[in-house]
């Protein structure tokens, strides 16, 4: 489903409760909650921001600033040191 078809479905199904000033509230309310939780979320971004964060990992690896492993426990060792 596209999101223009999402907010068709939103906004035909505000319409069915328009008329109930509790049920807009309640929508409200959980709109102001799913808002919270995307902007206390630092895990969530754009696809715009994670496609030039592989952009820049791709350059830092052309660039020479990658790391490589021999082994799984060279990496361990890598990790652990953090």
């Amino acid at each position: 489903m596209t999101a223009i078809q999402l907010n068709a479905e939103i906004l035909r199904n505000l319409g069915a409760i328009a008329e109930d000033e509790g049920m807009l509230k309640r929508v409200a309310k959980y709109l102001r909650k799913l808002v919270a939780e995307k902007e206390a979320d630092p895990t969530l971004f754009t696809k715009e921001e994670f496609f030039r964060m592989v952009d820049e990992a791709k350059q830092d690896i052309e660039d020479g600033k990658g790391r490589s492993f021999s082994n799984p426990d060279e990496m361990n060792a890598w990790l652990n040191s953090l």
